[in-house]
């Protein structure tokens, strides 16, 4: 056999797939001229871009060898998207394949886009998809990984993960239990473990809480004893972070942002390399931006002028935009003060010419009900600020940021507060200093999730809850709330909240990607610093 032709079935066949006669010969042809550690490469990427289909079959026709390559052409002339704001209903939904151990695209599976309008299964998929992501990236943990050879010298400090099924299926007392599961509460008053396997009632008198803000639809670890049909648990945490580096190394391709490159954008030696160089770029985030306060306009029109001779990358303008909630005839409010803000920002060419303006819409302003995702502010409210500021870009509530490698989450609601008022143990009770910051950091890291809250508290559009979804982690996660400023690294991420600007000393924050240092900045009445 030809040495190409054998490199080629051999690397095929090595990822368990084999090659139609025609495929084959197609990628001989192709791959001849090449040489050894061209070839490898090349057949490498192919393997890759097949592994993230959908296959019936592990034999490999020619039209999707085809395809694979023009997808790849494709992608390496599209590995310059500098900056794209996207929304959040235009991210693609990914469902995790157990038995291939995969991130598959829901919509290539299904045949058909999420709907605002969900059946009674969309609303059970949202805890099971979210089940599924923990549990996949917790049972691969070094704590709960079993060993490929039974042997003693598995670490003393390392755990068997068990599943509800295998606490019903006791029939005695069984100690020293870990099972990774949902809190529920299925009656008044009981609070339960469940998972996609069962449901056991859950003893919480004893339970040592370690790290977090523990509400119900948290994802947790339960350690503790079994008997008479209850689990009596001895201690509750989260399951251990794990950085995007780590998750993108299994799942490569997994990307929520539309990327055409068969791996995502956080992967691109190219981008980095501009990111590097683009030492200039900074982003300026604000929130609760009110607009009908003539202190904030006068406020805005320091910063302006402070940035206009080093203009920034984007200023991301996060509601609420007014100080109370629209009703009624107040919509024409809105649309005056915008207006109003398109004029202050026409002032200023520089910045019109070299930054964009995001807008991010708050709990309180214009659109659907408060239900998230929550889609942009309607133009209808805008008036004539659009033609004023041509770069301005209206997003939803998520949204996020691809600049160069980076991913840049922004989402406005008062989140901690939420949290705190609905936890079933409160720290704070018995230390006055406790970081609630960094225990509400760890908990939507561990869930991979934005909202980990029940859907009577947050309501959320139930195709749409992967929209919320933290993983692979993002770079910079903004969580635009009422709640004091911080700024809490975790899992090579980081989490900040600007600040509410109309409430706190007219606070703000900027960050500065090629360093991913953020910093706190403040209006006094002459610069932004």
């Amino acid at each position: 056999m030809n040495s190409v032709k054998a490199s080629i079935v051999s690397a095929f066949n090595m990822h368990g797939y084999t090659l139609r006669s025609e495929a084959l010969r197609f990628l001989q042809e192709r791959f001849e001229p090449l040489d050894d550690t061209q070839r490898h490469e090349e057949v490498q990427k192919i393997l890759d871009h097949v592994n993230t289909q959908n296959l019936s079959s592990s034999m490999i026709e020619k039209d999707i060898i085809e395809n694979i390559i023009n997808s790849l052409e494709t992608a390496s002339s599209d590995d310059g998207i500098l900056f794209k704001v996207y929304d959040a209903f235009s991210l693609h939904r990914y469902t995790y394949n157990t038995d291939s151990k995969k991130f598959l695209n829901w919509a290539l599976l299904h045949d058909k886009s999420p709907s605002l309008h969900g059946s009674s299964d969309s609303k059970a998929d949202i805890f099971i998809e979210r089940y599924k992501m923990v549990h996949q990236r917790t049972a691969r943990h070094k704590v709960f990984a079993a060993p490929v050879i039974h042997n003693s010298s598995r670490p003393s400090n390392s755990y068997s993960l068990k599943a509800v099924e295998h606490l019903l299926g006791t029939s005695g007392r069984e100690k020293n239990v870990v099972v990774l599961g949902m809190l529920t509460q299925l009656k008044e008053g009981q609070f339960f473990l469940e998972d996609p396997t069962g449901a056991v009632r859950l003893n919480l008198k004893k339970a040592v809480y370690k790290g977090g803000l523990f509400t119900e639809n948290n994802i947790v670890l339960v350690e503790g004893v079994y008997e008479d049909k209850i689990f009596h648990a001895t201690a509750i945490g989260f399951c251990p972070p794990e950085p995007a580096e780590t998750t993108l190394s299994y799942f490569p391709n997994f990307c929520l942002t539309p990327y055409s490159s068969i791996n995502s954008h956080r992967l691109s030696a190219k981008l980095k390399i501009v990111e590097e160089r683009n030492t200039d770029a900074m982003f300026v985030f604000m929130s609760d931006v009110w607009l009908d306060q003539l202190k904030v306009l006068q406020k805005l029109q320091v910063v302006f002028a402070g940035y206009s001779q080093i203009p920034p990358t984007c200023f991301v303008l996060i509601g609420n935009f007014l100080s109370l909630p629209i009703v009624g005839s107040e919509s024409k409010v809105f649309e005056e003060c915008f207006s109003q803000l398109g004029t202050l920002i026409s002032d200023f060419p520089t910045l019109l010419k070299h930054s964009r303006f995001i807008f991010v819409p708050g709990p309180n302003d214009p659109g659907l009900p408060h239900i998230l995702p929550r889609p942009a502010i309607p133009p209808a409210f805008l008036g004539d600020f659009c033609k004023k500021v041509p770069s301005a870009i209206f997003t939803s509530n998520p949204c996020r940021i691809q600049y160069c490698t980076q991913d840049i989450v922004v989402f406005r609601e008062d989140i901690i507060s939420k949290m705190c008022r609905n936890s079933i143990y409160a720290p704070w009770e018995k230390d006055e200093k406790v970081d609630v910051p960094n225990l509400f950091v760890k908990t939507v890291i561990a869930n991979g999730h934005l909202v980990p809250l029940p859907l009577n508290v947050a309501p959320i559009y139930w195709e749409y809850d992967y929209s919320l979804w933290l993983y692979p982690l993002p770079d910079v996660v903004v969580c635009a709330d009422k709640f004091d400023p911080y700024t809490v690294t975790s899992a090579n991420s980081i989490f900040f909240n600007p600040g509410s600007l109309s409430r706190s000393n007219f606070s703000f924050k900027v960050y500065f990607p090629s360093a991913r240092e953020v910093e706190d900045s403040e209006i006094t009445d002459d610069i932004p610093g």
